[in-house]
């Protein structure tokens, strides 16, 4: 079985469900919690043998770098393949069953160094048109379904049904979304984490909401999200809402980025300073909110990965976001897509990844400030952070030394008529978002 559950070493990363984890790995108490996830996780053999990386010893430092992608999942099945009730789908605003295409909604690789003091999350767009091994030139997001689909007619010649089917295809959909991440970004996935619909919202409601601040008032009926301007505690089906909306974005997919870092700086805030780690039934709450919403690879013993990240707090983990040179690349087939240069990225992954290294080791504040220059770059494409910047690399705001590190947020009004977008500010995680 290309997907199994098994209760002596963990192995299942989405967004929020390893943001969650990574937090909770800040405090011996979480520590004992997260003993809990050796039972119940669902757990996929996606990761091959070339990528794996040596078990280290339990509680020492985090010796080998570490890439982990996770996915958030527009999928109306849980990850024990089963579909999700329809009263669940009716408050998440989700449709039915039939609604969605498994594809990956949400893409973000995590960046941990050695020593794992620090970590960067690497947003990629879900419309970025890359290469897909297999199926050629569509949106990276649609590398999930595209292989799904194609391995369904193979397991079910093989005799799989019902639930094993399903998370059997998963399984080669998420083989298909490592392998197209990897080659659009020049890094290796050691990690996968993906979490659907449901489960991310009750990853929110498990640590009592997040606060989140809108520039103006929302109003869409497709993602359900209705929202006035300003300040607000978001969590469970409205959370949702908040990170799915794209349509009448200015930024379209930037915006919708933007607010999913907002989301996820603020939970990693929210879970070290609002008591989350030293209330036990919160905590409780949150650990088992993971078990039920988390699928991970197999080879990964989560406890003893989260007791190497002695040093991590929100104010080490930042977020980025690839480059991207049009939002409006027309398509043979996949309608309009954002434009990417495959070879601009992985420069832009190489320098994110060198600079978390040397905020690992220290050096992070003095390298990463006085490069959020809004002078604009001599090709005009977005380099994530900082406004025009040649290495998108953060910036900390003066006096700035706690807290969720910058995130990127867009602020123009609407992109050019040239269809190439306005570059990304960056904010910290208090600042309010389109």
């Amino acid at each position: 079985m290309p997907v199994t559950s098994r209760g002596s070493r963990v192995g299942r990363r989405v967004a929020v469900g390893v943001v969650s984890t990574l937090v909770l790995a800040a405090t011996g108490y979480a520590w004992a919690q997260l003993s809990r996830l050796d039972d119940g996780l669902v757990t996929a053999d996606l990761i091959p043998p070339s990528a794996r990386l040596p078990e280290a010893q339990s509680g020492q430092p985090l010796r080998v770098a570490q890439n982990i992608l996770l996915v958030g999942l527009d999928s109306r099945t849980g990850p024990d393949g089963k579909p999700l009730p329809q009263n669940v789908l009716d408050t998440l605003h989700a449709g039915s069953g039939s609604d969605g295409g498994d594809t990956t909604d949400t893409m973000i690789v995590v960046h941990v160094p050695v020593g794992g003091g620090a970590a960067t999350a690497i947003s990629i767009p879900r419309d970025s048109y890359v290469d897909i091994p297999r199926f050629g030139k569509h949106k990276i997001n649609s590398a999930y379904s595209r292989a799904r689909a194609a391995a369904r007619p193979h397991l079910s010649a093989q005799g799989l049904s019902g639930p094993p089917l399903e998370v059997a295809a998963d399984a080669e959909g998420a083989k298909s979304a490592i392998a197209a991440v990897e080659g659009l970004t020049g890094l290796t996935i050691n990690h996968y984490a993906a979490v659907n619909l449901a489960g991310f919202a009750a990853l929110s409601d498990a640590v009592g909401g997040v606060q989140v601040c809108l520039k103006e008032p929302v109003n869409d009926s497709y993602s359900g999200a209705h929202f006035p301007a300003g300040r607000q505690t978001l969590s469970g089906a409205q959370a949702l809402a908040f990170v799915r909306q794209r349509h009448g974005l200015p930024n379209g997919d930037l915006d919708r980025i933007a607010r999913q870092q907002a989301f996820l700086s603020g939970m990693a805030q929210n879970v070290l300073s609002a008591g989350t780690l030293t209330n036990p039934a919160q905590l409780s709450a949150l650990v088992s909110a993971l078990q039920g919403s988390v699928v991970l690879d197999q080879g990964w013993n989560i406890l003893s990965f989260a007791q190497q990240l002695h040093g991590l707090s929100s104010g080490s983990l930042g977020f980025v976001t690839i480059p991207v040179q049009s939002l409006s690349l027309s398509t043979p087939s996949d309608g309009d897509a954002v434009k990417v240069d495959p070879a601009q990225v992985k420069a832009f992954v190489q320098e994110q990844v060198g600079s978390v290294a040397s905020s690992a080791a220290g050096g992070g504040t003095e390298n990463s400030t006085e490069n959020g220059t809004e002078n604009g770059t001599e090709n005009g494409t977005v380099n994530g952070t900082g406004n025009g910047t040649g290495n998108g690399r953060l910036t900390t705001p003066p006096g700035r030394t706690t807290g969720v590190r910058p995130i990127a947020m867009t602020e123009s009004a609407a992109p050019p008529a040239s269809g190439t977008p306005q570059q990304p500010l960056t904010s910290n995680a208090a600042d309010c978002v389109n």
